[in-house]
């Protein structure tokens, strides 16, 4: 199956990316406005560019890219002015200041006469279980940090990385080697302005903090919020504030619920890839993720066998002379018996043990018998 990721241009001029299996069909229902929201008021709408990909996450990933670029971008994609694109990539905006009528590019909302209504880019049934959660990481200063939380993200299978003003810049080359290999991620994080922008599209919002910031909210582990991100409706975000400071009060009053990681009282310092971990760990517990492969214990040895092994064991302590004096010999074997069929020695046994070693490695002549020079 081929899936497409597209751009229409609507009759307002504004721009709609969805992605889809059955392009015309897609199209068809957006013109005859079977689809309720943004696309249903700005009709009639035209297909202006599109591309072909081999499966839905990458139309998806295509399309979540697309959304967070400026109007001069989206118009340089369709005409296919790529030394365009690198340049406007270049500059790290996200509104193309000069045109007045491009709008917050995350979502095509406007604040206008229309209604705002959010973007609505997949087909009924199609794309990921909006109890996806996306990680918003506000005011990251590192961009090693970035690429450690997105390698952390994709090890779960999170992909939906944004970031709220990171202080460096974005995109930025540093963080491609911190990610080992997350590549994805990183290519396809989007950039706001403010966190409320980043949340937008998101019903529930989770803080992550460790500390009190003067605001009562529910509290939960973040087992709790990975099942509650699991069984809300509307898609969550879960919030993460910058490296050095956490999340300021204002950042965590946009949030529904706190998350808190119970840890040492005398040292609470998780940094920001770890608490992603954390987080995207438990949501994973939910999934079909792949675990090593079991691998099958052979049975235990019939009895017969351990005999004879302990037999020949036998033979060999009395040829080296280990078991003395005589009177001992009974209580030696039967220790070394218990030993022999049973897990976690303890003190005695492993000295018993050594000294069974030792006698095998340094022979001496049984008593009654004279050694030879």
């Amino acid at each position: 199956m081929t899936f497409q990721a597209y751009l229409l241009r609507c009759a307002d001029g504004r721009y709609y990316v969805g992605h889809t299996d059955d392009l015309d069909r897609r199209v068809a229902e957006h013109n005859s406005g079977l689809i309720p929201g943004y696309t249903q008021i700005r009709r009639p709408v035209a297909l202006v560019w599109t591309e072909n990909f081999p499966d839905r996450e990458q139309a998806f990933a295509v399309e979540r890219q697309i959304k967070g670029w400026s109007r001069a971008k989206k118009e340089a994609l369709i005409a296919g002015d790529f030394g365009a694109l690198r340049d406007l990539a270049k500059r790290r905006v996200l509104r193309d200041a000069t045109s007045p009528s491009s709008v917050a590019p995350q979502d095509e909302r406007v604040g206008d006469s229309l209604s705002a209504l959010p973007e609505e880019g997949l087909s009924l049934g199609e794309g990921p279980s909006r109890g996806t959660p996306a990680i918003v990481l506000v005011r990251p200063q590192l961009a090693e940090n970035i690429g450690k939380a997105a390698r952390a993200m994709l090890n779960f299978g999170l992909t939906d990385l944004r970031l709220v003003t990171p202080r460096d810049g974005w995109p930025n080359p540093q963080a491609g080697p911190a990610a080992s290999g997350a590549d994805s991620v990183i290519a396809n994080a989007r950039v706001y302005e403010s966190v409320a922008e980043a949340v937008a599209d998101r019903a529930h919002v989770f803080a992550t903090t460790v500390r009190k910031r003067g605001v009562t909210k529910p509290v939960v582990t973040p087992e709790q919020a990975a099942s509650l991100v699991h069984t809300e409706p509307g898609g969550s975000a879960i919030l993460f504030g910058p490296e050095r400071s956490g999340l300021e009060t204002d950042d965590v009053a946009l949030a529904r619920t706190i998350i808190t990681v119970p840890i040492n009282p005398e040292f609470g310092s998780l940094n920001l890839a770890q608490a992603v971990i954390l987080v995207a760990y438990e949501w994973s517990k939910g999934e079909n993720l792949a675990s090593p492969p079991s691998v099958d214990i052979d049975p235990p040895a019939p009895q017969g066998e351990l005999e004879g092994m302990l037999a020949q064991l036998d033979v060999m302590l009395e040829d080296s002379g280990f078991f003395f004096p005589p009177s001992r010999v009974a209580t030696v074997k039967r220790t070394l018996r218990t030993m022999l069929t049973k897990p976690a020695w303890n003190s005695q046994e492993v000295r018993t043990m050594r000294g069974v070693l030792s006698a095998l490695d340094r022979p001496r002549p049984r008593r009654g018998e004279t050694a030879q020079d």
